[in-house]
């Protein structure tokens, strides 16, 4: 495991409540887990190479549960995965349309 350091961040009382309940839920082991998780997300947003452009996509739920099935069914290793063969596949069509 890698060498850690401890840091102090103060948050609203309501952004915490909000965290403890993914742990509440059991999404996360505890509080920490969740702020590294969300530091390694940002960390992967803004730091990535250049030749990768990085997007953040609100899908409605029924969406993501059709994109987790086709993960589930080896159509794709991964819900990025998914969603990168998805948007591809979207683009190529619309391409040849124009």
């Amino acid at each position: 495991m890698a060498v850690t350091e401890r840091i102090t961040v103060r948050l609203p009382a309501d952004r915490l409540i909000l965290l403890q309940s993914l742990v509440t839920e059991g999404k996360y082991d505890n509080i920490s887990d969740v702020v590294r998780t969300a530091v390694d997300e940002f960390v992967e947003e803004h730091f990535t190479s250049e030749n990768i452009a990085k997007i953040t996509v609100d899908f409605p739920k029924n969406n993501v549960m059709e994109l987790e099935s086709l993960v589930r069914n080896g159509d794709s290793i991964s819900l990025d995965d998914a969603i990168r063969n998805a948007v591809r596949e979207y683009t190529k069509a619309h391409i040849k349309q124009n």
